[in-house]
């Protein structure tokens, strides 16, 4: 039986350089701090630099090994994604984990700068974006790997990709949004570790889940009394944001991982319990839908890999 992984199965991350998206709080900030605490550079990308610096002063409060660089990102602009790109680029020759875990969740129909709808927007084409653009630094980095945060919630999402921004007619509905988002992280790391393996490029693409773990995600959907009621019991009874990070952490470092792969908890139905792999539903290994995503999202954002 497989003995349960921790942080403490993190190898030396010396010399490594990581970006984490979304990096100020939630799983994103236990990523950074685990990957600094294991000696490695990571850049903490958010959309607010001073929210940023206060978690960075937070981790070096906890741990005096590896370093912080706090750089700008906001993934509901494409302008602001190629900004972060030039400007990584500018300090950094090579990257060797991106971490794609920004992500909003169950939030009002609106749109992106670009004019997506905000969650397909922000949770999927602003990473695939951001990954296009930094392509040439993963290729720099042999054994380089892209990790895609994905949820639970792909499981009732569906890519209707005659109106991926619900504009035809189709009615909105704030979680069905959601869950066609994160149905679309895992289409793009599937496909992208294809694109990987069809091109002789020394990276892989992994995805991973938090199961239910108790970060501020949901908060737009917990403004009502009746949600805020029954989204405190659930608090409470979820993990925390430090153990639904493992899965994505262990993406990122364990040297047993594989392409292509996906990981999650262990517990039961996935919601709890130490980071293993997991499956994801068929929808998500739809070969078809997956190259359609690719298209689409390189003609929206205008990145070609």
């Amino acid at each position: 039986m497989e003995k349960h992984w921790t942080l403490e199965q993190i190898p030396s991350l010396e010399g490594k350089i990581i970006i984490v998206t979304g990096g100020n709080s939630g799983l994103g900030y236990e990523s950074v701090r685990a990957f600094a605490q294991k000696g490695a550079r990571v850049v903490l990308a958010c959309r607010n630099l001073e929210k940023g610096e206060k978690a960075k002063d937070e981790i070096f409060r906890s741990t005096s090994k590896g370093i912080i660089d706090v750089m700008k990102i906001d993934l509901m602009s494409l302008d602001s994604v190629r900004n972060f790109a030039s400007a990584f680029k500018e300090k950094f020759e090579r990257l060797d984990v991106l971490m794609n875990n920004a992500g909003i969740m169950a939030t009002p129909n609106f749109k992106t700068s670009d004019g997506f709808e905000a969650q397909l927007g922000t949770n999927h084409l602003g990473h695939f974006a951001l990954t296009g653009l930094l392509l040439n630094q993963l290729k720099a980095s042999p054994g380089s790997r892209v990790v895609n945060v994905s949820s639970l919630a792909h499981n009732s999402g569906k890519m209707n990709f005659d109106d991926l921004m619900f504009e035809k007619g189709r009615k909105f509905k704030t979680m069905q949004a959601y869950g066609q988002s994160k149905l679309a992280n895992l289409l793009f790391t599937y496909e992208l570790q294809r694109y990987f393996e069809k091109n002789n490029i020394n990276s892989i693409s992994i995805a991973a889940h938090p199961g239910g773990s108790n970060t501020r995600l949901a908060s737009h959907f917990e403004e009502s009394g009746f949600m805020k009621m029954v989204s405190k019991i659930a608090r409470g009874a979820m993990q925390s944001a430090a153990k639904g990070a493992l899965p994505q952490i262990r993406a990122a470092v364990d040297p047993g991982v594989k392409g292509g792969e996906y990981y999650g908890p262990g517990g039961f139905m996935q919601v709890f319990g130490f980071p293993v792999l997991v499956k994801s539903n068929a929808a998500s290994y739809n070969i078809e839908d997956a190259q359609n995503l690719w298209n689409v999202s390189a003609q929206l954002t205008g990145v070609n890999f």
